[in-house]
């Protein structure tokens, strides 16, 4: 099928835009990759350090025998359900490797925290940041320099990007992901979503909260909605950089372990020595617009708008949010995955899952066949999906083998053929929405995004009085007190527009201002017309209350909405693709920027550790150019 024009045009303009970015990446990669191995390269004493901890059968392999070794670098820990089962990974891996000829060592852990657990508090100011301190931390395991190949073990949110991005600064190096799949389904996220609308009027006190969450939440593995952790999972598959068909298999079973087996001899099969496939050559201009494509045609979290355009910088690529919406202009939406939908990520993976989406998109010219991938047959292995074969094990080689053990498991791959159920995913010719629902905002505001493949058509375009807050915490409390629903009824057409400021990445490190979703949503459910508008992330699990988010510049650098005052009205038109404050042009023009209220300005950075974090607020990019701190 041939490319679609726009997708086309979209990828050419960004690899003229990098021209010189990516030639001097590419230099660097390629001065890297050859070099001798570290074993050989190195110092005896260099050397002795490096595999001193390691069994002496290894040691000899990978120094007398010149066998390859791979840095995996993890970040599990059992805070996170989506970590937990990564505990039992490198063991896996180890036992691969040794099969193989090969070693394998744990370079390093890196950091990975949870945003369900911190949002809504002090600590979610430090949650941006930490991917860039995920990316530091991986850069630090494979400085070691001693690899010939690295796997990634992380799932969530920043953890993805962050590895990503330390991953892309030894691009020389061939690099495997390794996910560990959702957790069973629990509480549908409907019915969560209601209670804790519920709870944020009083109908429900939080022993019938708690209970709600526990059951949404109550098992390892990742979260069941569509957010940016299980984004993560799609784009890798997009991308071609895990195992195909990996992303959204359960954890614990044998095909999960299996997988991660196939992991280590998946990246043993790309060194140097073999079919050589590095990082740094797999992720360039196509790849980063295949997943680009593959997050508008699945709906995926706003989120990446900023993570994704730090990943491309990492790699010597730039895009902005311009190519974003240029895509989503003809890229089909396929799925239907809460929050854009009812169903959770399960009953994706049963409906058609990630390998689905990515042969319609391939079928339909919106993605590149033509990318290296970390497997041989390139993206179309990543069209059909996994499972456990018995294979009988000839008499010859049962030699000291048990009667109950005459044949071993291995991993077939088969084609996904149609939708199992075309409620959540369909083909490209039968698409739930003919646009990607991403739309960029522009006007004397600045620029911002908006999502709105969850927003329902009468509410694509809003237009109200402002009320301005300056912490969302007064957001809500004005929620609670009956403030928003009086300023509501106030007005003719029944708006309001809610403007949160200083929440972009220099004021405060730009958390996720997710708690915002309920009692806005309550509103909403009354009736009224309601929007946000803010310099702020949402969650990768908002959707329904329509939010210009990742307003840029943000007023701590100041933007525009340090300009914007109570009663001001702002026009919101997701369908002009517009957001403009109704002042007149010359007021607007001459009316002062207002600074932080110094109250604010004292308390943020202040505790749970964020007085460590004021360097990188403090040289932090805007949002649409990665919100990164190492720029």
């Amino acid at each position: 099928m041939k490319l679609h024009p726009k997708v086309e045009a979209v990828t050419r303009r960004i690899v003229q835009r990098s021209a010189a970015t990516r030639s001097d990446y590419l230099t660097r990669l390629e001065a890297t990759a050859s070099r001798a191995p570290g074993a050989q390269r190195m110092g005896c004493a260099n050397v002795a350090h490096a595999f001193a901890g390691m069994p002496s059968n290894d040691k000899f392999r990978v120094v007398a025998e010149r066998g390859r070794n791979i840095g995996i670098v993890t970040a599990y820990n059992d805070m996170l359900s989506a970590h937990t089962p990564m505990q039992t990974y490198p063991d896996l891996i180890k036992a691969v490797a040794r099969q193989l000829g090969a070693t394998a060592q744990v370079a390093g852990g890196v950091p990975a925290m949870c945003d369900g657990v911190t949002q809504g508090t002090a600590a979610m100011e430090l949650s941006l940041f930490s991917r860039d301190v995920i990316a530091m931390a991986t850069a630090v395991s494979l400085s070691h320099d001693v690899f010939d190949a690295a796997i990634m073990l992380g799932v969530c949110d920043k953890i993805v990007p962050g590895l990503l991005i330390g991953a892309l600064q030894f691009g020389h190096l061939p690099t495997v992901f390794v996910p560990a799949g959702p957790m069973p389904s629990g509480l549908s996220n409907g019915d969560k979503a209601k209670v804790r609308e519920q709870a944020a009027q009083g109908l429900v006190g939080r022993d019938a909260l708690l209970d709600a969450e526990s059951r949404a939440y109550h098992a390892p593995g990742t979260c069941t909605f569509y957010g940016t952790a299980n984004s993560n999972q799609m784009l890798l598959e997009a991308m071609g950089l895990q195992v195909p068909g990996t992303a959204f298999v359960a954890p614990g079973g044998v095909l999960r372990d299996e997988l991660t087996r196939e992991a280590a001899r998946t990246v043993l099969d790309i060194t140097k020595d073999r079919r050589f496939a590095p990082i740094g050559k797999v992720v360039d201009e196509r790849c980063i617009v295949n997943a680009m494509v593959a997050l508008l045609a699945t709906g995926g979290s706003t989120n990446h708008l900023i993570h994704w355009v730090a990943v491309a910088r990492a790699a010597g690529i730039v895009i902005d949010w311009d190519d974003f919406a240029a895509l989503s202009e003809v890229v089909p939406l396929l799925s239907r995955v809460y929050p854009n939908g009812s169903a959770d990520v399960n009953q994706f993976q049963a409906a058609g899952g990630p390998g689905y989406v990515i042969r319609e998109l391939l079928d339909a010219g919106f993605m590149r066949e033509d990318v290296l991938t970390v497997r041989a047959g390139g993206l179309r292995e990543f069209t059909r999906v996994p499972s456990l074969t018995v294979r009988s094990v000839p008499v010859e080689e049962r030699a000291g083998t048990s009667a109950s053990s005459v044949g071993t498991q291995s991993l077939i791959w088969s084609d996904i053929g149609a939708s199992k159920d075309e409620s959540v995913v369909r083909p490209a010719s039968q698409p739930f929405s003919v646009t990607g629902g991403l739309k960029l905002l522009q006007g004397n505001l600045g620029r911002s995004v908006i999502k709105v493949s969850a927003v329902p058509e009468d509410r694509h375009i809003v237009q109200g009085p402002v009320r301005v807050f300056d912490a969302q915490e007064a957001l809500l409390e004005a929620f609670k007190t009956g403030e928003l629903e009086r300023l509501c009824v106030l007005d003719a057409n029944a708006s309001l527009i809610c403007v949160v400021r200083w929440q972009g990445p220099q004021a405060n490190g730009m958390p996720e201002l997710h708690k915002l979703t309920p009692p806005l949503a309550v509103l909403q459910g009354k009736g009224f017309k309601v929007a946000l508008v803010t310099d702020g992330r949402m969650s990768g699990a908002s959707g329904k209350v329509p939010a210009a988010i990742h307003v840029s510049p943000e007023a701590a650098m100041g933007g525009p909405l340090a300009k914007v005052r109570d009663g001001d009205v702002i026009r919101m038109d997701s369908v002009a693709g517009t957001l403009t404050v109704l002042v007149d042009a010359s007021e607007w023009t001459a009316r002062p920027v207002a600074a932080m209220p110094e109250t604010l300005r004292a308390a943020n950075g202040v505790g749970m550790g964020r007085e460590l974090f004021s360097g990188m607020r403090r040289n932090a990019v805007t949002a649409e150019e990665g919100a990164c701190s190492w720029l």
